[in-house]
């Protein structure tokens, strides 16, 4: 099983490889959920510190403790800075959690989310209602199970928000990340809309967020990233890519923020106005990768 350590009369460990000369392991209390369909190895299990905890082909992508941090940043980010926001697509994202919060916001008419592979969506609806809640259940939520690179280039919808939730750059998701890709996601973003990316822990994954600006820049007049700590993603903190074609869009006022969240009526356990400010604030290393 990808992942897995034996522990001998000790509990089995989890053992997350991504990352070349550094290993995270998670100690196994149960395994709760494994199954491998043509795009994935999946499996679930419990952790006593993080919960229940997803891993595909032997990566963590989230879990019950700390997923509120990714998916809110990635979700009221950008829906907030936008003022607007009726019709958002989500790529990726089949675990929900992102869905979950888009659809906190009532403003928020149609959520339309594409993932490659039904079975997580089926798996989320059974097994991880702590992180989607009843977000597949909600008449707002259009379900596209596609390619997300076929869904950009082919659609004629056109979205004030788009929220790439991939995995990291290997397989399915490898091409989430490329030109190709960017190109496609401008062609179906509404004027003025807003397109944030995830794009991994850059102390471990500089090439990632690197590349990502560097094929964003010559598509949109503002290019840029913020980021947020996730305990589970080890390595620092984790970055988020922005584009959009407004420049106003990202330097919406702290004032007009609070407004808008106070008008939204969002129960959140990490984003505030003030830090989503303070998100664009980079260290200097991640300013030096993405000069």
């Amino acid at each position: 099983m990808p992942g897995f350590q034996s522990g001998g009369s000790a509990a089995d460990w989890f053992e997350e490889t991504l990352h070349k000369g550094f290993r995270a392991r998670y100690r196994v209390e149960e395994i709760l959920h494994e199954s491998e369909s043509n795009h994935q190895h999946l499996v679930l299990f419990r952790n006593e510190i993080f919960g229940h905890v997803l891993a595909l082909n032997g990566v963590i992508q989230t879990t019950e403790r700390d997923e509120f941090v990714y998916h809110e940043m990635l979700a009221h980010t950008p829906i907030l800075a936008h003022g607007a926001a009726r019709d958002v697509l989500i790529v990726g994202g089949g675990d929900g959690g992102m869905m979950e919060e888009v659809l906190k916001h009532k403003s928020v008419e149609r959520v339309t989310l594409v993932e490659i592979d039904a079975g997580v969506i089926e798996f989320s609806k059974q097994h991880l209602k702590s992180i989607c809640g009843d977000a597949f259940d909600d008449p707002r939520a259009d379900i596209v199970i596609a390619d997300g690179m076929a869904y950009v280039a082919e659609t004629d919808r056109r979205h004030d928000v788009m929220i790439i939730d991939s995995t990291d750059p290997i397989g399915p998701g490898e091409v989430l990340f490329t030109e190709k890709f960017y190109k496609a996601c401008k062609r179906c973003l509404a004027p003025g809309g807003v397109l944030v990316t995830q794009n991994g822990v850059p102390f471990m994954q500089g090439d990632e967020l690197r590349h990502t600006i560097r094929a964003l820049r010559p598509l949109f007049a503002d290019v840029g990233c913020y980021t947020a700590t996730v305990p589970t993603y080890m390595g620092g903190c984790m970055a988020f890519g922005w584009a959009c074609d407004d420049l106003n869009v990202r330097a919406t006022p702290l004032d007009a923020l609070r407004e808008r969240f106070a008008a939204a009526a969002l129960e959140t356990d990490y984003y505030t106005p003030e830090v989503h400010v303070g998100a664009f604030a980079l260290p200097r290393y991640i300013e030096r990768l993405i000069a």
